[in-house]
Order: C-alpha cells, then structure tokens, then sequence
C-alpha cells in the first residue's frame, strides 16, 4: 500500500497501520491487536498541521530533513525565562508537565489541559544536530552483527521505540545493507503520522525499506514482542525511562536474542562559552530536574549498560555530542530556553538570576557568539548469539 512515498505494509493481523489522508474526524478511527496496542488512523489536517515540514530521507552522507527545512512554528508549551515572562518554548525543548506526570506516557491529543511532551516542531528542528552527533563507529560492529543474522522473508526487522517523526529511521535504514522492515512505535498517533510518511524508501544497498505503525507504550515491550527481529533502537529515549524499565528493555532484547542501537542519552555535562559562573548551578538543578519522579536521567547510560551487561550481552559506548555553533542558532536558542526553564523549576530560588543568565545567553547567541557542546552517549548492546559460549 503506498502513500505517494515510502511502503507503508499491511499488519500481519490484518490491520492497516497508520496511513494519511482523510478519515472519520480529528478523533480518527481505533482498533487494537492481542497485545492491546492501538492501532489508529487520525486526520492531520483536521488537527491543524502541514504535512509538507520538509521531512524526508536521510542519505549516507549525512544529510537530513533538520539541515533542509524551514524554522518551526511555535507549539503548546511556555516555560519562565527571561525578563520573568512566560516565552513559548516549543514542547519537548524544555519542561510542559506538571509534577508527578510521566513524559512517557504523555499523549498528543491528551487536549489542552495536557500538553505533548514532544512536538514534531522541536523533533524537526533538532533532528540535522541528532544526525551529526550520532557514533558512526557503532555502525560497524551493529553491521557484523546483522551480516550474521539469517535471511527473512521481508527483509530484517527493526524496531524504533518512541520513534517520534521517525528521524532515526531516517537515519539508520539508508546505512544499513539489505531489505528492512520497521516498526515504529510510540505513544503519539501524531507523530506516527509523521514517521510513516517520512520513512525512507530504500537501504544503502538499494533493498526495499517498509514500514508499520504501533501505538503503544514502549516501557511494557517484552521479548514476545520482539520475536524475529533483527534490531531495537530508539534515539533519546533511555533518560526518561525509570530503572525498572530500563531493566525489563534489557530482559526483552537479551530475551529475544535482539541487538539494541540506543542513541543520544544525555550525559549529565554541557559546555557553554564563554563561561559563565552560573553554568554550573544551571546545569546542576537541569540534571536534578532530569532525575525527578525516579526517572534516570543524566544516569541512563549506566544503568543501561549495567543491565544489558548483567544479562551477557556486550555493551559498547560511544559520545554523541551535539555541537551547536551559529549555524543552529534556532536550536541553541531552544535549548538554553528548556535547559534554564528545567533549573528554575527544579529550584525557583534561581529564577532572579537565571533570567539575567539566559538574556545574556540568548544575545550572544543571536549575535553567533555563543558556542555549546550538549554531551549524550550512544550505547549498543549485542546479546550472545544463538549457540555462543556463556
């Protein structure tokens, strides 16, 4: 079934999975698998956004759709910055939960007394930095790994948990040999939209690249679901799950035998010049505000690799640091509105000289005089092969 671009597939159920164009309402039409996962179609233009957000394949050499398109419009979600006022910050670059709300279980059209914790506006503008900033050199082994694997019908199957508009797809599929089969799940029929549209077509040996759809949530994922699959992935995701989650992704990919390329967790340190006395304090009360509610947190990494190391697999890190100078001066301008807004929440004491902090941060940055390096960690995960020694 084809949707003008990529191969969107029928499910083996027998449910079509997201597909644009019209349907009955904004509301859109439900059913659900054995699993109890949602398997929705929802009118986009009825929901007030442009389809056309110049999302479209990444290829070998590094281009994405953040690099080409245009600014993003301003979406639900403020956040106390400078001069004391409420700025918009677009949802996902900085805190729009309330206390106790978990950002994984957040959905899209949950109304507007709850706002989404990741708008495709802020996914669109930081996907050219995620794609600069992923390891290249977790491809090679991840490579050997699948080159091992045997044939299927269909091609390998990758599963890209809370895949957002679906930029690690677009990312991944085209550096990978052979014909592919994705999975996207998250919580967002939105966003599904998104990244089943803007998948790409084809894998860098020119091997047919398809795609499906499953609204669910990727905490409760368990090695079932996860049989015949050559690949878990998933890009900022790690540092908003809890320990018990992390640990039950670990039994599931270990489980199944499944390799897990899991990108861009936040590492706890940022660099920003020319330095500030504040810096420090802000980023100190940042991370605390990562950890609260028992989410990991700038400590993801760690717990994931401990936990995919506890259960025989081989854990590989790399540093995936975005570095953003005047060219992605709209993204910087995003993030230091988050990353400041998340300290001053976390200690609102700092709110008086956080605001005179950030003025000065978002003049240098307008005047392309600011330079900041946000550290994430890339982790893969290869579990023992079938028949392999413990």
């Amino acid at each position: 079934m084809s949707d003008g671009g990529a191969e969107v597939a029928v499910r083996s159920d027998g449910l079509i999975p997201v597909q644009p164009g019209p349907v009955e309402g904004a509301s859109g039409r439900k059913s659900a698998n054995a699993r109890g996962e949602e398997v929705r179609a929802v009118d986009i233009v009825d929901m007030g956004m442009d389809m056309n957000m110049g999302v479209g394949t990444g290829g070998p050499g590094g281009e994405s759709a953040g690099e080409r398109s245009a600014p993003p419009r301003p979406a639900a979600g403020t956040a106390a910055v400078a001069d004391g006022a409420a700025t918009p910050v677009i949802a996902g670059a900085g805190p729009v939960t309330g206390p106790g709300e978990r950002a994984t279980v957040r959905l899209r059209d949950g109304g507007p007394e709850q706002p989404p914790r990741y708008a495709p506006e802020w996914l669109q503008l930081r996907e050219g930095a995620d794609a600069a900033a992923r390891a290249r050199e977790l491809l090679a082994p991840l490579r050997s790994r699948l080159s091992g694997l045997p044939g299927r019908t269909g091609g390998r199957v990758v599963h890209d948990l809370g895949c957002g508009t679906g930029s690690m797809g677009r990312w991944l599929a085209p550096r990978l040999d052979g014909a592919q089969h994705w999975v996207l799940h998250d919580r967002d029929p939105y966003l599904l939209h998104f990244a089943a549209v803007a998948s790409p077509r084809s894998a860098a040996d020119g091997g047919r690249v398809t795609v499906e759809t499953r609204r669910g949530d990727v905490s409760r994922l368990t090695a079932d679901v996860l049989t015949g699959a050559s690949l878990v992935t998933a890009s900022a995701l790690l540092d908003v799950l809890t320990r018990e989650e992390t640990e039950a992704l670990a039994d599931a990919c270990v489980g199944a035998g499944c390799p897990a390329l899991l990108t861009l967790s936040v590492a706890g340190r940022v660099d920003v010049g020319p330095g500030d006395p504040l810096d420090d304090e802000i980023a100190e009360a940042f991370n605390a505000h990562q950890r609260r509610d028992g989410l990991l947190g700038p400590d993801a990494v760690t717990v994931a690799g401990e936990a995919f190391s506890e259960r025989g697999a081989t854990v590989l890190l790399r540093p995936s640091p975005w570095r953003l100078g005047p060219e992605e001066a709209a993204l910087t301008e995003q993030w230091l509105r988050g990353w400041v807004g998340a300290a001053v929440e976390q200690r609102p004491e700092l709110r008086g000289p956080a605001e005179r902090y950030l003025s000065a941060r978002l003049a240098a940055c307008a005047a392309g005089t600011l330079q900041v390096v946000v550290h994430h960690t890339d982790l893969l995960a290869l579990p023992r092969e079938t028949g392999e020694a413990t």
